[in-house]
């Protein structure tokens, strides 16, 4: 098997292949020194494998990170370390100083200890790095400052809740107005909807005879232009006729009175006969074309 290795394998020259790539032999001498530090720890070997570019690639990132991870682990570690000694060796001076003073904890009462524990609890909860008075008065200050921004935190939460609120309802209320108007505004669609087409058909028939008087119109228009049409003959000028001719009428009532009474003449004034016979001709012809006149302009459309 190519490019395999254990614990005390490895891919002699500066670089070696596995597979179809190329990787770097340094990164995989530092992958080998990772793994058998790792696996020696737990007391195991490590196990036989193909180093193929891809294996050592990813292989060492793990390396290069779990270094990492292990020296800011060692780090730690040690701070930790070193404050633990500290405290022990400060604990140990107050112990000393207890017993002196005869304060130490089999010298304390029951009572004693459980204050001197609770004033311990408290210092571990307010995160107080001794038991002095002044630590204690500078959480206690500290809470109270947390204590007065989380009230006004508070109440502008309950503020804006409560307006939130308001909003909220009002948004409701008219919601349920609209919901209702909406309703309303249905049921009259509903209603109006037979109307609505009724008026729909009427005003589509309304354009079409609109269309037709239109063409009729036009076509009494031309009509009149053929026949000479103008606009001197109108409504106020056949009126005006008519009054002429009731005029006429009024004017040969007499002489038609005159003439009927010319009739009662006897045979022997033939003469008279014959010349009121012709001054009858004329009238009725007079008469007629006044007749014909009017007939024609009262039957020609007007524009």
């Amino acid at each position: 098997m190519a490019g395999v290795g254990g614990a005390g394998g490895g891919v002699e020259g500066a670089s070696g292949t596995a597979g179809d790539g190329v990787y770097d032999a340094q990164q995989v001498a530092d992958v080998k020194a990772w793994l058998r530090g790792a696996f020696e720890a737990v007391g195991k070997e490590v196990p036989e494998f193909e180093y193929t570019p891809r294996t050592v690639a990813h292989l060492h990132n793990l390396a290069v990170l779990s270094q990492h991870r292990t020296q800011s682990a060692t780090i730690v570690a040690a701070d930790l370390r070193q404050r633990a000694a500290e405290f022990r060796s400060q604990a140990a001076r107050i112990r000393e100083t207890l017993e002196c003073t005869g304060l130490s904890q089999e010298n304390l009462s029951q009572s004693g200890v459980v204050s001197a524990n609770t004033l311990a609890n408290v210092a571990n909860l307010l995160d107080l790095k001794d038991t002095e008075s002044t630590s204690y008065l500078m959480a206690i200050a500290e809470l109270s400052l947390k204590k007065t921004e989380l009230e006004e935190t508070r109440s502008k939460a309950q503020r804006e809740s409560k307006m939130l609120l308001d909003y909220t309802r009002k948004a409701i209320a008219r919601l349920t107005y609209l919901k209702r108007a909406l309703g309303q505004l249905e049921e009259e669609v509903a209603l109006r909807e037979g109307p609505m087409m009724q008026w729909n058909t009427n005003l589509k028939m309304m354009a079409s005879k609109e269309r037709q008087y239109l063409q009729q119109l036009a076509n009494y228009k031309s009509l009149l232009r053929r026949l000479g049409y103008t606009r001197e003959i109108s409504h106020g000028v056949l009126m005006a006729m008519v009054e002429h001719r009731h005029e006429l009428e009024a004017k040969t009532k007499p002489i038609l009175d005159t003439l009927r009474s010319y009739q009662d003449l006897p045979p022997d004034k033939a003469l008279a006969g014959l010349a009121i016979e012709d001054k009858r001709r004329e009238y009725e012809a007079a008469e007629k074309y006044l007749e014909d006149a009017l007939h024609s302009a009262l039957h020609t459309p007007q524009e």
